[in-house]
C-alpha cells in the first residue's frame, strides 16, 4: 500500500467503488483530478463509474469473491450506494481500509435500525410505527390516523417501496409492500418545505456542512435544489448543529446526506440519511470552493476537509429520461446551463440522465426561466 508517513493515501494509490452508478463517476472524477486511480464493481460493464474508472470488477455488489477481488486491488475501498451486502463487506474490513465502515451502511440501509438510531440520539421524527402485516397496519392507522406512509424497511427510493395512504380506499395497494418484508407507517407531516444537508468528517475528527439544500420533487423524484435554501438563519444554524451532532455520533469519514422535513408548525424532523453523495449536492460542483464529491475523497485519503463556501445562490435541476431530448436541443441556447449528463445509453422515463446548475443572483427569474421551456411540465 502506497501511503504516506502521515497517512495520507499517495497519487496513484487505487480507490475501490462499490457501485458504478452517476454517484461513483463523480467521485471517480474528482479522485481522478487529485491522480488517484479507480477501480469500480458494477454488475454492469458500461456503468457511469465504469466509463472513468481504470478498472472493473463486473458482478453484483453481493458476490463475496467479486468483493474480495476489489479489497485485493484497492488501497481504500468507498461505496456509492446504500444496497451493499453488509455481512461481505464485513469480512474484508480486515483486508482493506473501509473509512465509511459497515456500521453506517448497516443503519441507514434499514429504516428501523435508522430510526432507532436517531431516536437515540434525540433527534426528531415523525411519528412512526412498525408494522408486520394487515391486522399490524389497521392498528397503527387508528394510532396515527390518516394520511400516513408505508415504508418498506429495505431498499426503496425516488417513491418506490412506499405508498401514500389517505383512507381505506388506498389500503389494497398497500398490501403488495408487505411480500417485501416488514414496514413502517410513518405519520404524514404537513411540511412547509423538504431540505437536506451533506456533512463530511474525517479519521481525525474534522466536520465540515455543506450549505442547506432546499428541495421540490415532482412524482417523488427530486427535480429542483435551491441553495441557499429559503429559510431563516436560525433554522439553517439548527441544521447546521444537527448534522454535526449526527456526524458526532457516528464517528463520520465521508459524506453523509441528511433529509430533512421543517414542518408548518416550524418543527425540523429528520426523514432518512445517506451514507454518501446525494443528489442533491449535485450543486456544490459548481456553486461552492468545493464539491460534495472531492471532499468525500479528501476524508477517505486522510486529507484535511475544506470548509465550504457558497460562492453564488444556484439552482439544480434533475434531467430525467423524458427531458434529455429538449434538454440537447435547449442548451446551445442557453450558455448559463452547466449541463451533466451520466453516460446511460438507455433513455427511460423517470430515469435520472443528468442534471444542470444555474448560477444565478434571483432564484425566481431563473425558475421562471425554467418554467418558461416547458422541458419539466410532463
Amino acid at each position: 500500500m502506497q501511503v504516506l508517513s502521515r497517512d495520507i493515501l499517495e497519487p496513484n494509490s487505487t480507490i475501490g467503488i462499490i457501485g458504478g452508478g452517476q454517484l461513483g463517476r463523480m467521485m471517480a472524477l474528482a479522485a481522478k483530478f487529485m491522480g488517484y486511480r479507480i477501480v469500480v464493481l458494477d454488475p454492469s460493464p458500461d456503468s457511469p463509474c465504469g466509463q472513468v474508472a481504470d478498472q472493473k470488477i463486473i458482478a453484483n455488489y453481493t458476490d463475496g469473491q467479486a468483493l474480495k477481488k476489489l479489497a485485493e486491488m484497492a488501497d481504500v475501498l468507498t461505496y456509492e450506494f446504500e444496497n451493499v451486502n453488509v455481512k461481505a463487506l464485513q469480512k474484508i474490513e480486515n483486508q482493506v481500509n473501509v473509512p465509511q465502515g459497515s456500521r453506517l451502511l448497516e443503519i441507514t440501509q434499514d429504516r428501523i435500525l435508522e430510526k432507532q438510531y436517531l431516536s437515540s440520539c434525540q433527534v426528531k421524527l415523525a411519528p412512526y410505527v412498525v408494522v408486520n402485516d394487515q391486522t399490524d397496519l389497521l392498528q397503527a392507522i387508528c394510532s396515527l390516523d390518516y394520511p400516513v406512509i408505508l415504508k418498506t424497511v429495505r431498499g426503496g427510493y425516488d417513491g418506490k417501496g412506499q405508498v401514500l395512504l389517505r383512507s381505506e380506499e388506498d389500503l389494497e395497494q398497500a398490501l403488495n409492500l408487505f411480500q417485501q418484508g416488514i414496514c413502517v407507517l410513518e405519520k404524514q407531516i404537513a411540511l412547509e418545505k423538504e431540505i437536506s444537508v451533506v456533512v463530511t468528517g474525517n479519521r481525525n475528527g474534522q466536520i465540515e456542512v455543506f450549505p442547506v439544500s432546499e428541495n421540490i420533487h415532482q412524482n417523488h423524484i427530486l427535480h429542483q435544489s435551491i441553495v441557499p435554501a429559503r429559510i431563516s438563519s436560525t433554522l439553517a444554524e439548527k441544521v447546521e448543529n444537527l448534522a454535526k451532532k449526527i456526524a458526532e455520533s457516528l464517528s463520520l469519514q465521508g459524506n453523509l446526506a441528511i433529509e430533512m422535513f421543517v414542518s408548518k408548525a416550524g418543527e425540523l424532523l429528520v426523514n432518512e440519511l445517506a451514507p454518501r453523495p446525494h443528489n442533491s449536492g449535485h450543486y456544490t460542483i459548481e456553486a461552492c470552493n468545493i464539491s460534495q464529491f472531492a471532499q468525500h475523497i479528501r476524508a477517505i485519503v486522510g486529507l484535511p476537509l475544506l470548509k465550504p463556501k457558497l460562492n453564488t445562490a444556484v439552482v439544480m435541476v434533475n434531467i430525467l429520461g423524458q427531458h434529455v431530448q429538449e434538454v440537447l436541443e435547449q442548451r446551445g441556447k442557453n450558455p448559463h446551463w452547466f449541463v451533466h449528463f451520466y453516460g446511460k445509453k438507455e433513455r427511460k422515463e423517470n430515469r435520472k440522465m443528468g442534471h444542470l446548475t444555474i448560477l444565478t443572483e434571483d432564484v425566481e427569474k431563473v425558475q421562471e426561466e425554467l418554467e418558461k421551456t416547458k422541458i419539466w411540465n410532463k
